[in-house]
């Protein structure tokens, strides 16, 4: 069962880096961009729940993906609900929370799959779970200067 659950995980979270990546790059209107964000949203349910499950399953040894799958999915939701509720400032949470939930998604696949690689898996560990952080930080920063409202 917890086999099934991880094909489900994984499966689920290339879905997300694909629609992610898909709706970061389209024209921000209704049709791919909007399209894209459902799908991505709907794929990091899935990735939230099994993410949850099999830290809670494996708890010892896992616990602290409970933790990251419930921040990560929270950036998520918030940049979500952003767009549907349209508050105050919504851009910019809408930004940071889709944004955000992908560099988690990205931390996530790096952490995991770097210890395979050789050469980067004699690198500090602690360097691939700050690395995407690093990077995306600035970019988000930028995408909402850029759709910063009234500009």
């Amino acid at each position: 069962m917890l086999t099934s659950i991880l094909i489900t995980h994984t499966l689920a979270g290339t879905v997300c880096l694909i629609s992610g990546l898909l709706a970061m790059s389209s024209r921000k209107r209704k049709g791919r961009h909007t399209y894209a964000g459902e799908l991505y949203h709907g794929a990091y349910v899935t990735v939230f729940i099994t993410a949850l499950i099999m830290s809670i399953w494996h708890w010892e040894e896992s616990q602290y993906l409970f933790y990251i799958a419930l921040f990560s999915y929270g950036l998520s939701l918030s940049g979500y609900l952003a767009v549907k509720r349209k508050w105050k400032g919504w851009i910019n949470f809408h930004i940071g929370g889709m944004l955000g939930s992908y560099i988690g998604i990205v931390t996530a696949v790096v952490v995991v799959n770097v210890p395979r690689i050789p050469l980067l898996n004699e690198w500090p560990t602690l360097l691939f779970w700050f690395l995407p952080t690093i990077i995306g930080m600035p970019l988000i920063f930028l995408v909402q200067w850029k759709y910063k409202p009234g500009k």
